[in-house]
């Protein structure tokens, strides 16, 4: 064994040496650590791996399409626009050197509700970036007795009043997703 010399440095080696039962109690600290780590990691991978909310209908692709606009005409908003995703897609195809049919047919259709986006805007003005709602119909080819609809849940950290507005937004999709899919 080795003396030190110098008695200060004596004394501040035997404070940096821990017993072997404090060493076990932080081992267990550090193991509760990474668990936590890895479990809020999980958590944020299962909100990436579900990034939109899909129901399957067994009804047309008019039929279930009229259904939404219905349902959200029904809650006295307008629809704005509709997007023909999948005519553009079948469009420019041959464009982009593509030979799969992804779709038998698919719309976007899209709205707002000046209560909710106001809002959802006065919590955060960045908030702008969820206007206007989107609700995604679409049949695969093949399929034309199914049809999917769905929307997009919108996430984002902030404070309680934008979080508060932003599930406001959530409920209202979901609603009218689960009206037009039968899941009440």
């Amino acid at each position: 064994m080795t003396t030190i010399d110098k008695p200060w440095l004596e004394r501040r080696c035997a404070r940096v040496r821990a017993p072997n039962h404090w060493r076990a109690q932080a081992k267990r600290w550090m193991s509760a650590l990474v668990a936590a780590a890895f479990a809020v990691t999980a958590a944020s991978a299962n909100a990436a791996e579900a990034p939109v909310r899909v129901y399957a209908v067994k009804n047309s692709f008019a039929s279930t399409k009229e259904e939404v606009v219905d349902a959200i005409i029904k809650r006295g908003l307008v629809v704005d626009y509709t997007a023909h995703v999948g005519a553009m897609l079948a469009r420019t195809a041959k464009d982009v050197g593509a030979t799969k049919t992804i779709y038998g047919d698919a719309q976007s259709v899209q709205f707002c509700s000046a209560t909710l986006s106001r809002r959802t805007m006065e919590a955060d003005p960045a908030n702008i970036a969820f206007c206007p709602h989107v609700i995604f119909i679409y049949a695969l080819p093949g399929s034309p007795e199914v049809t999917y609809v769905g929307y997009r849940p919108l996430s984002r950290p902030g404070s309680r009043q934008s979080t508060a507005a932003i599930n406001a937004v959530n409920a209202l999709l979901d609603g009218i997703v689960r009206e037009v899919a039968g899941k009440k």
